[in-house]
């Protein structure tokens, strides 16, 4: 069974380039698209993995991981902050919300592939 993860981000133009990496490796993609509906899909579909946008109309990134990391049912989900919000200090916010990993917009598919290994290999 392949691994499911669930990406969690409003910007379709942005899904469907996570999408179509992640699909052609195997993965199996779960989508929301506002940080209210990620948490729903977390409670309802347990994935095995969450990519988390920060920067979320209603519910932002921080607040969906911290209720994520809440749970406990869902507290195993490794969750990788992915955000074009790269200041210094970005990083320990999205670390102090409860996330496992941060990777900054724009990326390189490369890259977000070999964070997504770290946690799913």
């Amino acid at each position: 069974m392949s691994k499911r993860i669930l990406v969690i981000e409003d910007q379709e133009d942005n899904r469907r380039i996570v999408r179509d990496l992640l699909t052609s490796v195997g993965y199996e993609i779960l989508e929301a698209v506002n940080g209210e509906e990620g948490v729903s899909r977390a409670e309802a579909d347990r994935p095995d993995l969450i990519l988390m946008d920060i920067q979320l109309p209603g519910l932002d990134g921080y607040e969906a991981t911290r209720r994520i990391k809440a749970n406990p049912a869902l507290h195993q989900i490794p969750i990788i902050a992915v955000t074009s919000y790269a200041l210094s200090g970005d990083d320990v916010k999205a670390y102090d919300a409860g996330c496992n990993g941060y990777i900054a917009k724009p990326f390189s598919p490369r890259a977000l592939l070999a964070k997504v290994r770290e946690f799913l290999p």
